[in-house]
């Protein structure tokens, strides 16, 4: 389990290109040319969910991805689940970050549901939340969590950080955000509690990036694997990248990239000056 990782001090003044990607099992995704992808991404940050993995279990390459020039290289920081092959995220940098944390409360750390990398002032987030599961089996959970993260983001804005909070929310906020928004207001992932909770965290302030630069509809990260779900893109969109008000001036883009594979999700992308 990933506590702090090391700390230091740096100044920073940059662009910084961030991605975001549930990748439903790194092993997986691996074999499917995850580090290909993720040395030509030009990325500085990737942020990873669902890697179903601890790093006692991935080969080199994941966890520092090296091109054959060595030009180009990422390190890797993870926060594993105690449950062998369940949850987990992970952040990718170019840039050694100033620190390495997680979320500071067992409920979430022992499922590794968010990792938190710290750029100067930049704290991103890679966050996994829980599924509300069948019938809100665990939609309890699911609200605790989204309590804790919007009071982890509400502290480090009080700190002095700008945050990233990049991940796969399981929420589709709006009717626009999921092709078929009346036969599943009873589902997981759009349930009237998590839709609130969503509509709670942008009360607040945070800004939904993508909605902020694009309002066109029948645009999603998530697909079902079956009934051929992606190839009539009749999906969902579940993963963010949010920002806290005082920093949506710094984002520059925010954009889906739907045309990558090998996961059910696809990647999401913003860049961002600081």
């Amino acid at each position: 389990m990933l506590r702090i990782v090391y700390a230091r001090l740096t100044c920073y003044s940059f662009f910084m290109k961030i991605i975001s990607w549930n990748v439903n099992g790194i092993r997986a995704v691996e074999k499917k040319g995850f580090i290909d992808w993720l040395l030509k991404s030009g990325s500085d940050v990737v942020c990873i969910q669902e890697t179903k993995a601890n790093p006692a279990q991935l080969s080199e390459s994941l966890l520092n991805p090296v091109s054959e020039d060595g030009s180009i290289s990422y390190k890797s920081y993870f926060s594993s689940a105690k449950k062998a092959g369940y949850s987990g995220t992970a952040v990718y940098s170019k840039t050694e970050p100033d620190g390495v944390e997680i979320m500071g409360d067992d409920r979430f750390d022992d499922e590794g549901r968010v990792t938190i990398a710290k750029f100067g002032k930049t704290a991103v987030i890679s966050a996994y939340f829980p599924n509300s599961q069948d019938a809100g089996a665990r939609l309890d959970y699911k609200l605790a969590f989204c309590e804790a993260m919007l009071k982890k983001c509400n502290e480090l804005v009080s700190q002095g950080f700008n945050i990233v909070l990049c991940g796969d929310y399981n929420i589709a906020h709006k009717p626009i955000d999921l092709a078929n928004p009346k036969s599943n207001e009873h589902n997981a992932g759009y349930l009237p509690e998590e839709r609130a909770w969503m509509d709670e965290f942008t009360a607040a302030g945070y800004v939904d990036t993508f909605r902020h630069f694009c309002s066109e509809p029948n645009l999603y990260t998530w697909w079902s694997y079956r009934f051929h779900a992606r190839e009539k893109n009749i999906g969902w969109r579940i993963d963010y990248q949010c920002v806290n008000p005082g920093f949506i001036g710094n984002v520059k883009y925010s954009k889906i990239l739907a045309d990558v594979t090998g996961s059910d999700h696809c990647p999401i992308e913003i860049g961002i000056t600081e």
